[in-house]
């Protein structure tokens, strides 16, 4: 198959020969590869300026990030073979590690499939497609599923996400394949949820800090517990399952509290789970007037950094969080301080709680750090694979 050539300026393919997929728009000698000339998910054929083979790409020549690598080889194009190859393994390695089928199936550019998202919900599948050349193979990764999965009931697919804009894609949530459930039961740590598919965040559940919440176990024993931004209170639930004698979910979404009740009561851990629907802002300052006080305070805000030139603006939010939870945090007590913004290091967090102690009049010693969990792969060449951070520290008595 004759594929368009899309060749770099000079120079400007060493992130690609490093192992990076990703080509913008700045990078392109538009003088030999117009842009204009190129459609929303075409496959391209990448050069260097000296016109080596970089490999096979997609484009969108509306998009800052214009093109993304599919493979390194001419053959490398985004066929029924090669989708299914990928995905199967992508399942293959997560279905033998995690002894359950929930999980994050496929994370994208990690499992070389940039721009696509699974999480696998036993025999339902919600699958979001972010960017227009994997919208271009939008039957044939449906078909692919099927073929790796064929128990598989149902595919929903949650093309709901912010990022589809940028791509010129248009916004919907529609069921692929079978009839989608509203709720699904999941298992997370031995522990059990209920997440709604259809109207739920992004895919419904967030099995990425899967790890993290099973590091509870160690500190909440017997302890008061405040879980901000709650969600469907996947934190909260599991630490009053592992042991906490009261537990505080806050979140300003009503369906979210809602799904916390039920989650609390399918664990049979509602007498002692509390809601609150409340912005978090909000919610901080009312706790400190109430004079309440916790043991342990796990704060895990959306994204304040989603672009870099939002740094300082939402450094300065992260900031303003965690002050507020370290005034109502016991001495002695311990605070979850998570961010899952891209473009936030763990330098960055470390600094936002040394001035938010200095600000709270507190001594803290950090005790851990975590990370995404392993259905969230790592991309060595890919740093923007890397983008969840938790740290734990501890309020000393002073």
């Amino acid at each position: 198959m004759s594929l368009p050539i899309l060749r770099l300026k000079k120079n400007e393919e060493r992130r690609l020969r490093a192992g990076h997929v990703w080509i913008y728009s700045n990078e392109i000698d538009t003088k030999f590869s117009p842009l204009k000339d190129l459609l929303p998910g075409q496959e391209v054929k990448v050069v260097a300026y000296d016109k080596s083979l970089l490999g096979v790409a997609y484009v969108n020549p509306h998009s800052l990030i214009t093109g993304r690598l599919i493979g390194r080889k001419l053959k490398d194009v985004l066929s029924l073979e090669l989708l299914t190859k990928r995905l199967h393994d992508a399942n293959s390695w997560r279905e033998k590690a995690f002894g359950t089928a929930f999980y994050r199936m496929v994370f994208g550019e990690s499992d070389l499939l940039p721009g696509l998202v699974v999480d696998r919900f036993d025999m339902h599948l919600v699958v979001q497609i972010n960017t227009a050349g994997m919208e271009a193979k939008k039957d044939l990764i449906i078909e692919a599923l099927r073929a790796v999965l064929p128990h598989t009931e149902s595919i929903l697919l949650r093309n709901d996400s912010p990022s589809r804009s940028t791509e010129g894609l248009a916004i919907y949530v529609e069921a692929a394949f079978g009839t989608p459930p509203d709720q699904i039961q999941l298992e997370e740590n031995g522990v059990a949820f209920i997440a709604p598919l259809w109207e739920g965040q992004k895919t419904g559940w967030f099995y990425d800090h899967r790890l993290n919440r099973l590091r509870l176990k160690e500190y909440v024993q017997n302890r008061k517990v405040l879980d901000m931004f709650c969600y469907l209170g996947g934190w909260g639930i599991q630490a009053a399952q592992f042991g906490a004698r009261e537990v505080v979910c806050v979140d300003s979404s009503a369906l979210a509290i809602d799904v916390v009740a039920k989650n609390a009561a399918l664990n049979q851990v509602d007498a002692k789970v509390k809601t609150r629907c409340e912005d978090v802002f909000i919610a901080l300052k009312n706790l400190a007037e109430e004079q309440e006080k916790f043991d342990v305070i796990i704060l895990d805000p959306p994204a304040f950094v989603k672009k870099i030139k939002d740094k300082k603006e939402g450094l300065i939010a992260y900031q303003r969080i965690n002050e507020a939870a370290l005034k109502l945090l016991e001495p002695g007590g311990f605070l979850f301080s998570c961010s899952c913004s891209m473009h936030v290091n763990y330098e960055d967090l470390v600094q936002v709680l040394r001035r938010a102690s200095l600000n709270s009049k507190c001594d803290l010693q950090i005790i851990e750090r975590g990370h995404q969990a392993q259905d969230h792969p790592i991309h060595l060449a890919i740093p923007e694979t890397d983008y969840l951070k938790m740290i734990v520290v501890r309020k000393l008595a002073g």
